[in-house]
């Protein structure tokens, strides 16, 4: 068992709130444990032997509430003091990246070298104290693992602009850097005029739930719709995913062949080649299967899951050859191995693809933040940074769809979907609101696009509307009134190509034209 003293005020905390906590094995992947507070406390049992490190959310000063790491810790009866170990593996990261990206000529004025420094000697103090003075040792603990989080996350930015710079300078930026979702619902031709020379591609969910509700029957109008404006406005147009087997993007009817997989298969292939085969004419490329690694739903098999992929994907290229071909990976921080051990973790599925040798032009890295649920727990700027990184090593191109929301999910949404509010997904360094949307999303476009391997990024939706995955996600609010994200997202985008950014006013008057 792994046991980690929590304190409040200086004692034993009370109570603890228990978010997004589980183990990561040696692998780097997530384990089963059970988790649970007492006695001041946090406690995970699991059955693995060997070191293990601990991941959970935990409230970090300025920084915010975010999901942290400890080292790999052996299993010992003496409870390990939290604040300690997480600072413990954030100063480490944060030496280990300046390393890794040859950023230790930094010199000693900048700010990223005082805040590592800071770190430093506050987590050498706190450890010096945790036999004689556990509390203060806390309080000390705390504070270096908010200068080593504040440092990094300067690091992060740090190298993006290095990064951004030197893509600039080789001429090495992407074709259509800036893309984001439309809603089929949206049917506002001002909104729909108004992207066209904001953007440079557009993302149409094609939800096989909304075109075959009946089984055997098609309704093609919303699509239909869309497809003659996109092609009379030759816009670059990713759609997709074309299967998703989760609740609410597959139809009803689909649940009758869960158990038979065979007629499921077909059943996917027949959709497949309607939706392309009809669209083929307008579409620049498909996003074909999303989260099949999760396995959450339908009980497939590993094999199955792969075959599926398999199938989808060559089938995609077979219909419409001319088209990228694309793979989402959802949730992709792993979290949900701890609990479903039917599913596969998302390097390793990656890495599956490009072995198996399926035939696919790229990744789609869908990255939420801001729902107390599996995969949207919040984290910070280096761990998002790091993430991609990990993408690197498998050569193939990364497109990045991003979202986070401008508020808390008021209280009658989250009824409707029955979900609770949302207080508990936590914050990156103030409470979810449009400012924070705002600066999240320049920051995370700059980390996107700085890496050589990203050839987009795109935000979820453009504005906020009933069926959205991600409450308050828009850059729109449902009256279509602009967000501050919009007005940044525009900004950054003529920043990078070189065009004249006017400012921040004249720019949201433009944006309330639509």
């Amino acid at each position: 068992m792994l046991k980690f003293l929590v304190l409040k005020d200086g004692r034993p905390a009370s109570d603890w709130p228990i978010r997004n906590a589980y183990l990561i094995g040696s692998d780097g992947h997530a384990i089963r444990s059970k988790v649970s507070f007492s006695h001041g406390m946090v406690c995970f049992d699991n059955r693995e032997n060997g070191s293990v490190s601990a991941m959970l959310q935990q409230e970090v000063g300025e920084c915010g509430e975010l999901t942290l790491q400890t080292c790999l810790l052996p299993h010992r009866d003496d409870p390990y003091l939290l604040n300690v170990e997480l600072a413990r593996h954030r100063l480490l990261v944060l030496y280990n990246k300046l390393e890794d990206w040859g950023m230790f000529d930094l010199g000693p004025s900048h700010v990223v070298t005082k805040r590592a420094e800071l770190g430093r000697k506050k987590f050498i103090e706190a450890v010096s104290l945790q036999s004689e003075d556990p509390a203060k040792s806390d309080k000390l603990a705390m504070e270096s693992l908010v200068a080593s989080i504040n440092g990094s996350e300067e690091l992060a930015m740090a190298h993006a602009e290095l990064l951004l710079n030197r893509r600039k300078t080789a001429a090495a930026l992407p074709k259509h850097p800036f893309g984001c979702g439309m809603a089929m619902e949206l049917t506002n031709e001002g909104v729909r005029g108004g992207m066209l020379d904001k953007l440079d591609f557009l993302r149409l969910p094609v939800s096989w739930q909304s075109l075959a509700p009946v089984e055997g029957e098609y309704s093609w109008d919303v699509l239909d719709n869309w497809a003659q404006w996109l092609l009379r406005h030759r816009v670059p147009i990713v759609a997709g995913p074309l299967i998703n087997y989760e609740p609410g993007q597959v139809p009803d009817w689909l649940f009758i062949w869960e158990h038979d997989f065979e007629t499921l298969r077909d059943l996917t292939y027949e959709h497949v080649e309607e939706v392309v085969k009809r669209y083929r004419h307008v579409v620049s490329a498909w996003n074909v299967v999303s989260g099949l690694h999760l396995n959450s739903h339908f009980s497939f098999s590993f094999d199955q899951i792969l075959d599926l992929t398999r199938m989808t994907t060559l089938q995609v290229k077979d219909v419409h050859p001319t088209a990228k071909v694309f793979v989402e990976i959802r949730e992709p921080f792993g979290e949900y191995f701890s609990q479903n051990q039917r599913s596969i973790p998302p390097l390793m599925y990656a890495d599956l693809l490009i072995q198996g040798g399926i035939n696919f032009d790229g990744f789609v890295v869908k990255l939420f933040m801001g729902q107390s649920q599996s995969g949207q727990y919040t984290r910070d700027l280096l761990q998002i940074s790091n993430l991609l990184d990990q993408f690197a090593t498998l050569g193939k191109p990364v497109h990045l769809t991003m979202g986070v929301p401008s508020g808390l999910v008021p209280a009658s949404v989250s009824h409707e979907r029955g979900k609770p509010r949302d207080e508990n997904c936590g914050h990156w360094r103030k409470s979810w609101s449009q400012a924070t949307q705002a600066h999240w999303l320049a920051a995370v476009c700059q980390i996107g696009l700085s890496k050589p391997f990203v050839e987009s990024v795109a935000w979820q939706d453009l504005f906020d509307h009933a069926r959205t995955e991600l409450p308050l996600g828009g850059l729109l609010a449902q009256n279509l009134q602009p967000k501050g994200a919009f007005g940044r997202l525009i900004a950054i985008r003529r920043q990078l190509l070189g065009q004249p950014v006017k400012v921040e006013k004249n720019m949201e008057a433009e944006s309330t034209q639509l």
